[in-house]
């Protein structure tokens, strides 16, 4: 395919052998591994199927994976939602600061990467000192997630 020819000619690509490509000037620094383009990848990340995880309940997407819930008690816009260490699949819109029920956070929205939808946010920065736990965090309200793989 067109990809094929790109990836196999781009010279970072010590498999090529094309003469054009084995000039002095421009030798290979380090063998760089073949890329596959593939059409029918939908998510950047698929946690381990042998976990618990959470997914988009619009595009099951995977978002994280249970070893990374920290807490179950949080509210959102839309009700309960789910404080983590980390999740995959989500961007991040950028960051404001919003009065919420436990004081001044910058916060910036966060929304799957999939279908778009906003999810909910990340904690940038707590302005109080009992709350700087949440930096770094993400909320998910359970309005936009769904449990997958073995959960009984």
């Amino acid at each position: 395919t067109a990809f094929t020819c790109v990836f196999r000619c781009f010279p970072c690509d010590p498999s090529c052998g094309s003469a054009s490509w084995a000039t002095p000037e421009f030798t290979p620094r380090s063998a760089a591994p073949m890329v596959k383009m593939t059409r029918s990848k939908t998510f950047q990340a698929y946690l381990p199927s042998c976990h618990r995880t959470y997914s988009c309940i619009h595009c099951r997407a995977h978002l994280a994976n249970h070893d990374e819930l920290i807490s179950k008690s949080f509210q959102g816009s839309q009700g309960r939602a789910y404080l983590f260490n980390s999740v995959v699949n989500v961007g991040c819109g950028p960051a404001e600061e919003r009065v919420l029920l436990t004081g001044l956070h910058a916060v910036a929205d966060i929304y799957c990467e999939n279908c778009k939808t906003t999810l909910g946010w990340k904690y940038e920065h707590a302005f109080e000192s009992s709350q700087k736990y949440k930096e770094g965090k993400y909320i998910i309200e359970l309005a936009h997630m769904i449990k997958d793989n073995g959960w009984d």
